[in-house]
């Protein structure tokens, strides 16, 4: 099974918005493939930083959000169809940080504005996670 995680980066000032990194074709988040002897979490730190120049002092870790989805691909080299699972954190930015798209074509700060249609096989249902995420986290600090 091949593995990815990732980060959903938000801000809320001055409004709340998330981050996308341009790819040639379509937008994603800042993340990519687990490497040997790495945890996801490591992973989406690593990526993180790699991706956007977002480092572990630039955001909070939301430890109680884990958005995991699992999908088929063709791999890589072979041409075959395998299982994907992708985990996404959240992480919410503490200050006003330079994004630094090192292998993407650009990034867009997107307005949080549900519901989101992007992507539909994993940026849609991550979106609509965070959305119910966010509410019933609302919720309970009343």
């Amino acid at each position: 099974m091949i593995q990815a995680a990732g980060y959903l980066v938000f801000r809320d000032h001055p409004r709340r918005q998330f981050l996308l990194m341009r790819h040639a074709d379509r937008w994603d988040l800042p993340k990519g493939h687990v490497d040997d002897g790495e945890s996801i979490l490591q992973t989406a730190r690593r990526e993180l930083w790699e991706e956007t120049g977002i480092g572990a002092n630039d955001f909070v870790h939301d430890k109680d959000f884990l958005f995991q989805i699992q999908y088929r691909v063709k791999g890589r080299k072979s041409g075959k169809p395998r299982d994907k699972r992708v985990s996404i954190f959240l992480a919410q930015l503490t200050s006003d940080v330079e994004i630094v798209p090192t292998e993407h074509p650009g990034f867009e700060w997107f307005d949080w504005a549900p519901p989101h249609q992007i992507q539909p096989q994993t940026i849609d249902p991550l979106l609509a996670y965070a959305e119910a995420f966010f509410d019933q986290h609302n919720a309970t600090q009343r």
